[in-house]
């Protein structure tokens, strides 16, 4: 990749890197209940890895 990113590529890898985050982890007892132990990440709509899928950005 470049050494200098332009601003609004930047700004579109910027978001593309938030939205492969986990879910918040109290929205977990809000749809399963308090008794189930489920992992935050199901709850993440977009789930990309650097290595494993691309973005054509």
């Amino acid at each position: 990749m470049a050494r200098y990113k332009h601003p609004s590529k930047k700004k579109r890898l910027a978001k593309k890197q938030n939205q492969t985050k986990w879910a918040p982890f109290w929205t977990v007892p809000k749809i399963y209940g308090t008794g189930r132990r489920v992992h935050p990440g199901r709850h993440t709509t977009v789930k990309r890895h650097w290595k494993r899928t691309k973005i054509k950005a």
